[in-house]
């Protein structure tokens, strides 16, 4: 009996202790920043007027009743939160809001040219790259020049190309070429 209990108070120990490790990952780790596009569900806990979906704009605002425009663009959910029950303050005693991610549509590059299935790409992952993307889009037709294909990128308000040759990374050469994709860019394939 003794045994069974040290067992299981190890057991315990060991979930304690591996979900304050994901707790303490999860609060270093930045918060999703908003961009035009995403969708989210909001809601004002006992005001069904108040619980909708909502995309970020272009210019990177959303509208809501009683709270009006708001840019949320570059923020997280939790300070788009706070902005809310602040405006929501003057019209309802201690507003209890809720803002989750409904979409991640802002989070995408596009593939365009001699791919099999050119389009828009949904970056998954935050360090996706330019293979990841290529082989999103069925990889390229037969006719496409591997070595030539430019991710073109807005930088500062300036628009900057960056070479990748797929050739010679899918021979393992040219490793620096195969980089790592930001929401927005544009992968040309010639």
């Amino acid at each position: 009996m003794k045994k069974l209990f040290l067992h299981t108070l190890s057991a315990l120990l060991l979930v304690g202790a591996s979900t304050a490790t994901l707790a303490a990952d999860a609060q270093d780790g930045q918060a999703y920043q908003l961009r035009p596009a995403d969708r989210l569900q909001v809601s004002v806990w006992r005001e069904d007027a108040l619980q909708r979906e909502v995309r970020v704009l272009p210019d990177g605002s959303i509208t809501m009743p009683l709270i009006g425009r708001l840019v949320v663009a570059g923020l997280g959910t939790e300070a788009v939160q706070e902005q809310m029950v602040e405006r929501l303050k003057p019209y309802m005693p201690d507003p209890i809001v809720t803002v989750t991610v409904a979409g991640t549509d802002g989070n995408s590059v596009y593939v365009i040219g001699k791919v099999l299935k050119p389009g828009l790409v949904p970056l998954l992952t935050d360090n996706t790259t330019a293979l990841q993307a290529l082989s999103l889009v069925g990889g390229l037709d037969r006719f496409a020049d591997g070595n030539a294909i430019r991710v073109l990128r807005s930088d500062g308000g300036k628009q900057v190309l960056l070479p990748v040759r797929y050739n010679d990374l899918i021979k393992g050469d040219s490793l620096q070429t195969n980089i790592q994709l930001q929401a927005g860019d544009t992968v040309l394939v010639p």
